[in-house]
C-alpha cells in the first residue's frame, strides 16, 4: 500500500504515457490525474485518446492533459509528444513506455512477411528504445525524472507459443537493466513494470496463429490474471521510491515482487578486468555527460 504522503508529491508533476487510450496504459494515467499530475497521452488510438483527455480536463475544470497521435516507431512522433507536454505542461517527470501488441507472438511457422514478423520487435522493443533517448534528453533539461517501461514476466519466462512475444520483452529487461549509471549522470532512474496475464486486449490478440487458434490460447485464458491495481501500483512504487532503479518489479496474482537478475560467474573476470572496471567506472559518468551534453544541444537547438 502506497502512503497518501506519497501520492501527494504527484501534484504538479507532468507525466508522458504510451499507448494510454485504454487498459493498463489509461488505468495509470486515470491515478495520476486523480493525484494531481498532468498527463500528455501519445497513441494511435485517436478517437479514444481524445475522449479520455476530454474528459479528464472536464471532471477538473482546467487543462490537466493532452492528446498526440503518437507511432511509437517513430523518433518524429516520439519527440512530438515530448514537446507537446514541454509546451503544454512545461517539461517532463515521469514517463510510462506502454505501448505494446501481442499479435504473431507465434510466428515459427507463419508466412515469411518482412513487415510482420518486425512488427512485434519494432513496437515492443525498438519503440521502447527510441522513446527513453527521448525522455532521457527532456528529463535531463528538467533536472530528473523517472521512466518506466512496461515489459512482462515474458521477459524472464518463456512458452514455445509466444516465440516472437518472449523475445520483444526479453530485449526490454536487458535494455532496463543497463542503465545503472543513469542517476549519477543526469539523475534519471529507469526501471520497468512486468505483470503476468491482465485482463486487457492483449490477451485476444495472441490467440490467433495465421488461420488457427493457437491451442496455447486455452492455457492463457484459464491462467490467473494479475488485478489491473497491482501494475498501477507496481509503476507508482517505481517513479516514487528513489532508491529504485533498474529494477524489474514483477506485477503477479499474488502482488508486487522483484525479479533480481543473475549474478555474473567467476569466470567472467579476472584480477586484469577487475582493475578495469574500476577504471572505468571512474571515467564512465564523465564521460557520458559530455555525451549527453552533445546530445541535448543536437536536439534542442537542432533547427525545426
Amino acid at each position: 500500500m502506497l502512503a497518501s504522503d506519497s501520492l501527494s508529491s504527484l501534484k504538479g508533476k507532468v507525466a508522458v504515457l504510451t499507448g494510454a487510450s485504454r487498459g493498463i496504459g489509461k488505468a495509470i494515467a486515470d491515478a495520476l490525474v486523480k493525484h494531481g499530475a498532468y498527463v500528455v497521452i501519445g497513441d494511435i488510438l485517436v478517437a479514444e485518446g481524445e475522449q479520455l483527455v476530454a474528459d479528464y480536463n472536464a471532471n477538473a475544470g482546467s487543462k490537466v492533459a493532452a492528446f498526440i497521435r503518437t507511432d511509437v516507431t517513430k523518433y518524429s512522433d516520439n519527440q512530438a509528444l515530448f514537446k507537446l507536454a514541454d509546451a503544454e505542461f512545461g517539461g517532463v517527470d515521469y514517463a510510462l513506455l506502454n505501448a505494446g501488441i501481442g499479435s504473431n507472438a507465434n510466428s515459427m511457422f507463419t508466412e515469411m512477411d518482412d513487415e510482420l514478423e518486425e512488427r512485434m520487435i519494432d513496437i515492443n522493443t525498438t519503440a521502447v528504445i527510441k522513446g527513453t533517448k527521448v525522455a532521457l534528453l527532456h528529463m535531463a533539461k528538467r533536472g530528473g525524472g523517472s521512466i518506466v517501461h512496461l515489459a512482462s514476466v515474458a521477459g524472464f519466462f518463456s512458452s514455445p507459443s509466444l516465440a516472437s512475444y518472449n523475445a520483444s520483452k526479453h530485449g526490454v529487461i536487458g535494455y532496463t537493466r543497463s542503465f545503472q549509471l543513469m542517476p549519477r549522470i543526469c539523475n534519471v532512474r529507469v526501471n520497468a513494470i512486468c505483470p503476468y496475464w491482465v485482463e486487457t486486449d492483449l490477451i485476444s490478440s495472441v490467440k490467433q496463429t495465421g488461420k488457427e487458434d493457437d491451442p496455447y490460447y486455452n492455457i492463457i485464458k484459464n491462467s490467473p490474471r494479475t488485478k489491473v491495481k497491482t501494475v498501477v501500483d507496481g509503476f507508482l512504487t517505481l517513479i516514487l521510491d528513489e532508491a529504485r532503479n533498474t529494477q524489474t518489479l514483477m506485477a503477479l496474482p499474488e502482488g508486487l515482487e522483484i525479479m533480481e537478475p543473475l549474478v555474473p560467474l567467476a569466470s567472467f573476470g579476472n584480477e586484469k578486468t577487475a582493475q578495469l572496471q574500476e577504471e572505468y567506472l571512474k571515467n564512465a559518468v564523465q564521460t557520458a555527460k559530455a555525451q549527453l551534453a552533445a546530445a541535448m544541444e543536437r536536439y534542442f537547438l537542432a533547427k525545426i
